[in-house]
């Protein structure tokens, strides 16, 4: 069973959203939060698997609900799935940055709705390679300046390899015909990556490999 906490200020947008997911046999929504800061205390409660949590909120906004989120140990398997209206923009760029494992369109289609719940819940960031280049064109403008390189150097060279194509967008299925290894070693080299880099999914595995300059991203 999914369990999600829904994070946001609009009454009749949670209304929407719940009735959504409890028609589904397979997703709980476990509560509802109208600011971050209640949103925060609700998911050390109730510890759900996706917390959807909206950006612009009072009290506390989304990102800092996100940073509070993926700072904390006890929830590190949370993962925040970002609402937006308006796609990607500087709000969900930072948002990214914060822990977040990708964001959703407030007008999402519902089917696609569903969809991104089952795979943030599987740990997989929704993070399409179209959104992928948005996000290193937004790098380009952004300083590089974080301790990551360090880290760096406990990969392997495969597992770098790995990191550097998931961050050009890449599934983990291209990522195997591209490495010529199976779907299974691909995705096992991107949580040992993971695990070495203390990263909570693929999302802040993009991130990271741009701030360390692990990729360079082209110049517009």
């Amino acid at each position: 069973m999914i369990r999600v906490l829904l994070v946001d200020d609009q009454p009749l947008l949670r209304s929407g959203f719940r009735a959504l997911l409890d028609v589904e046999d397979d997703i709980e929504v476990v509560a509802e939060a109208a600011d971050g800061e209640q949103g925060l205390a609700l998911a050390k409660e109730h510890l759900p698997d996706i917390a959807l949590i909206d950006i612009q909120m009072p009290v506390m906004d989304g990102i800092e609900a996100t940073r509070r989120i993926a700072a904390d140990p006890a929830l590190a398997g949370v993962h925040v799935v970002i609402l937006t209206n308006y796609g990607l923009d500087e709000h969900v760029f930072h948002a990214l940055r914060a822990g977040a494992a990708g964001f959703l369109v407030k007008d999402i289609q519902p089917e696609d709705f569903l969809h991104a719940i089952r795979v943030a819940a599987r740990g997989d960031a929704l993070l399409a390679p179209s959104i992928t280049r948005k996000l290193i064109d937004r790098y380009v403008t952004e300083p590089l300046h974080t301790g990551v390189d360090t880290r760096l150097k406990e990969l392997t060279n495969r597992e770098r390899e790995t990191v550097a194509l998931l961050a050009q967008g890449l599934s983990n299925d291209q990522i195997a015909e591209r490495m010529v290894i199976s779907p299974l070693t691909a995705k096992t080299h991107v949580n040992r990556a993971m695990m070495k880099l203390h990263a909570r999914d693929r999302a802040q595995l993009v991130v990271l490999a741009y701030e360390s300059g692990l990729v360079v991203p082209r110049q517009r």
